[in-house]
């Protein structure tokens, strides 16, 4: 089959009425596209595909007898404008006359859309008269673009001539305006996507660097110059003919992506999601390896899109002075090598990067130049041509290079703007042979946000700004790093923690070997070289401590302070570990990860200056909050025979793990209840939550006689409200009363703000624990990108006294995870005592601590019949062997 047997076949279809004739037409166009796929570039495609649909639709116009309509004409708009469409990308039309249409003839007009839509097409259309049409596109910069690609399909030539000239007239956007609203529209665009193309489900058409900016380009070139084939930005001196074919490869090779992935999808889609990556991978070419193949895809997306986006750059900053009629209003020289033309660096002569250590020292310029605000288009170009002569050998095999980079590393201004440019424009790569082997590298999880490189990128920046007078919302990472004799060895920590990612092993072991061996290279002293290897082999130690161990069990503190050893590794660790987890994904920072490695740092600290004499500082802790807490509820009235009473049912351990305000706060609603109606004759259940009493989130707790099932009823509704519970504590009185303290927060880890559904959270679970039975039905369903992820379930235990066994478990953070969790506890007459829930991206990385019915820890067969009914219950396995 070829296009022109596809065009040629057009010409059988004798009436609108054979809607299956037409059909069977369509579905052999897109049938065309797949098996040429392979062998046919894909701008034949692209334009084989327009000029398909630019066949059938001016024949079905003619067999409608449009064409004898005067003064009547169909027009491609927007994309389909250029002439480029994609398998299913939409087809936009306008449908234009002089004056307005008669009855009759829009009769005609809505059944031949009609008939489009009933063959498939995706049609966007417009029916307008030119004055209508003019009107609009001075209004909208949407319309006015869309018209800036238009071209007559078939029809009146007159009349579509009349719109060129008038949408193109002087009343219409100048160039200036035009371009002032594209560039403020993709500036926009580019902060939708967090100012980077490194996203790991990227949008091919409007990420930064995609198709969008590369159109961008051409319709602000049409607008200005009235045609553009491409060659006449080369020709107009705004790119070299090697720029120009770069930038064409670039979107020929954006184009395959985009037409490998509405094939799969089999419709418009332009987010390459997880779901569709592995079998976009195999059409390309990569092969069908799974993992192997994306990241291989994925790598050469990266680096395509970083270069798009550096020669859009250069020439819409061109673009801004020659289409605004702007000047040059000040410059300022810096040295014989560089200048400042309007606060842009720029080059003197074509010189200025002549060596590797040119390069650096420029780096040095800049970071000493706090004026620079960008790099000039001619710097720009200077600067990718000179990375690219020096491809044959990384920077650091050059000793001065090396002594070079060290001074950037020991310049907190360095990390300023300077760095950026340096991960921007492939300095580091060139520099460093492990950094260019995490450029682009993917992250196979929804736990990051970004590729590894850009996620280390934005770890720096975070770490830099801990450093800046600018720093108002982390005081203790700012005192911690202006104090810092050695900025550098919290900087190259931060560079190097996740350079060993991608490879077979431990990332963070292989990432000390890594940074040890740089630390040698670069002379750095053997007492930071130690303590830089030390943060990257534990930089993830602090974060799983505080989310996945149990911070108020004197144990788990002194084990952490005995591997923190000092202050200044605590120091170090805390603001790497923090700016690690801000870097991951945007939405993963929140109160309550705040509130927990603050309470472990404190807490190590306060056992450090203790000699590691953990019991001590949790006694002091006790003692005050018990203090702090009766001073509140003093103040509210409550009479000390009643705190005493209820105070003398419960642990220390209760007043080690809750704030004086949360003992408050439970002490004066089970009081207020029990003078009221709980009583134990009454066997009901008080449910309360509230915001305002823990910094992370908000606290529910439930209190009464204690019954099966309660946490896992909880866990459900609050898991079919779309809440996520990050810390559990169940705390049994010594006469059979249950305390459940459950910390929530929204399923995409923000606070959950509104009193009217903290109001209804309560309500709903006050309602299920009036049900008879304990069983909740949660219709939650599995998201979209899990469905595509495999994540095992792991169940591990351990002993940590004679009352308690601690359970690690990994599993898919599937609907009603805690709910089923919480059944084959009791299932096996088990005893929930603590819970830490920690959901990283797909994974619920959980902890549980239980004891047997006889409060003792589990037996190796308890642990055997536990696994079995919890792997039953999430995977539905019932043959389960404890190793």
């Amino acid at each position: 089959m070829t296009l022109q047997s596809l065009i040629k076949n057009i010409d059988n279809i004798s009436s609108v009425d054979e809607i299956p004739v037409i059909k069977s037409c369509v579905e052999a166009s897109y049938t065309w596209i797949t098996e040429s796929f392979d062998a046919t570039p894909v701008n034949q495609l692209v334009t084989g595909r327009a000029q398909f649909v630019d066949a059938l639709l001016c024949h079905l116009w003619q067999l409608y007898g449009l064409d004898t309509v005067d003064e009547l004409s169909l027009c491609a708009v927007g994309g389909y404008g250029r002439g480029h469409l994609q398998p299913h990308s939409d087809i936009d039309l306008l449908i234009v006359s002089k004056k307005k249409l008669k009855p009759d003839v829009q009769e005609k007009i809505g059944m031949f859309i009609t008939l489009l839509w009933d063959i498939k097409l995706d049609v966007g259309q417009s029916v307008r008269t030119i004055k209508e049409t003019v009107k609009l596109a001075k209004d909208d910069i949407t319309i006015a673009t869309n018209l800036v690609e238009s071209r007559l399909l078939c029809g009146s030539e007159t009349t579509f001539d009349k719109l060129w000239d008038e949408v193109n007239g002087r009343n219409s956007w100048s160039s200036k305006a035009f371009f002032s609203a594209k560039y403020d529209e993709q500036k926009k665009r580019h902060a939708k996507f967090n100012g980077t193309a490194y996203n790991l489900e990227p949008n091919i058409k409007e990420n930064p660097g995609c198709l969008r900016d590369i159109q961008s380009i051409g319709w602000v070139a049409k607008k200005h110059f009235k045609e553009y084939d491409g060659w006449n930005l080369v020709g107009h001196g705004y790119f070299t003919e090697q720029e120009h074919s770069e930038l064409i490869a670039c979107r020929m090779h954006l184009w395959k992506m985009r037409c490998a992935l509405h094939l799969i999808a089999g419709r418009s889609e332009n987010r390459l999601l997880f779901d569709y990556q592995p079998d976009v991978a195999k059409m390309m070419g990569y092969g069908e390896e799974g993992k192997s193949s994306v990241e291989k895809m994925m790598r050469d997306f990266f680096r395509t899109v970083a270069r798009v986006s550096e020669l859009s750059q250069m020439l819409l900053q061109r673009f801004k002075y020659d289409m605004l009629n702007q000047s040059v209003q000040k410059s300022v020289i810096i040295n014989e090598d560089f200048e400042l033309l309007d606060n842009m660096i720029s080059p003197r002569h074509e010189t200025v990067f002549s060596s590797p250590e040119a390069i650096l020292d420029f780096l040095h310029l800049v970071a000493n130049t706090p004026e620079v605000q960008g790099l000039s288009t001619i710097c720009i170009r200077q600067l990718r041509n000179a990375h690219r002569a020096f491809e044959a050998e990384y920077f650091v095999e050059r000793p001065l290079c090396r002594e070079k980079f060290m001074r950037l590393m020991k310049q907190p201004e360095f990390f300023d703007f300077a760095w950026d440019i340096m991960h921007q424009y492939g300095i580091l790569q060139a520099y460093l042979p492990e950094w260019d082997a995490i450029v682009g590298m993917m992250q196979f999880d929804l736990f990051h946000a970004y590729t590894v490189d850009e996620h280390t990128h934005r770890l720096v920046k975070h770490v830099n700004y801990f450093f800046s007078k600018a720093n108002k919302d982390f005081p203790r990472c700012g005192r911690i790093c202006r104090n810092l004799d050695k900025p550098e060895v919290l900087y190259i920590a931060a560079i190097f923690h996740d350079i060993a990612k991608g490879r077979n092993g431990d990332h963070s072991t292989l990432g000390a070997q890594d940074v040890a061996k740089f630390c040698q290279q670069h002379d750095v002293p053997s007492d930071d070289a130690e303590m830089i290897a030390w943060l990257v082999e534990n930089h993830l130690l602090m974060s799983v401590v505080a989310q996945r161990r149990d911070i108020y069990d004197p144990d788990v503190i002194s084990e952490f302070a005995s591997a923190v050893r000092s202050h200044n590794h605590l120091n170090l660790l805390y603001t790497l570990t923090l700016a690690d987890i801000r870097a991951t994904n945007d939405n993963l920072w929140n109160d309550w990860k705040a509130s927990l490695l603050r309470e472990l740092y404190l807490m190590t600290q306060k056992a450090l200056d203790n000699g590691l004499q953990c019991q001590v500082t949790l006694n002091e802790r006790v003692t005050t909050h018990k203090h702090q807490a009766r001073q509140i509820l003093q103040e509210r009235a409550i009479e000390s025979v009643a705190i005493d009473a209820l105070w003398a049912r419960l642990d220390d351990d209760y007043f080690v793990r809750f704030k004086p305000t949360q003992i408050a706060w439970h002490t004066d609603e089970i009081i207020k209840a029990q003078n009221e109606w709980l009583t134990p004759e009454h066997d009901g259940l008080l449910v309360k939550a509230n915001d305002n009493s823990a910094k992370g989130g908000t606290e529910v707790f439930v209190y009464g006689k204690d019954r099966k099932a309660l946490f896992a009823q909880v866990a459900s509704v609050l898991d079919s409200r779309n809440c996520s519970i990050h810390d559990a504590h169940v705390t049994v009185t010594r006469d059979g009363y249950v305390f459940d303290s459950m910390l929530i927060l929204e399923n995409d880890g923000s606070r959950i703000s509104s009193e009217s559904r903290i109001a209804s959270i309560e309500n709903a679970i006050s309602a299920q624990l009036e049900k008879p039975g304990r069983s909740h039905e949660n219709k939650r369903k599995l998201p979209r990108q899990m469905k595509q992820l495999d994540v095992p379930t792991k169940v591990r235990f351990f002993s940590i006294n004679d009352e308690a066994t601690l359970i690690e478990l990994e599993a898919l953070d599937a609907p009603g995870i805690l709910a089923k969790i919480g059944h084959a506890f009791v299932d096996t007459n088990m005893t929930l005592k603590l819970a830490k829930i920690a959901t990283i991206g797909e994974r619920a990385e959980d902890i549980f601590i239980v004891s047997n019915e006889a409060g003792k820890a589990l037996t190796q067969e308890q642990q055997v019949n536990l696994k079995k009914r919890i792997l039953f219950k999430l995977d539905q396995l019932e043959d389960i062997t404890i190793p």
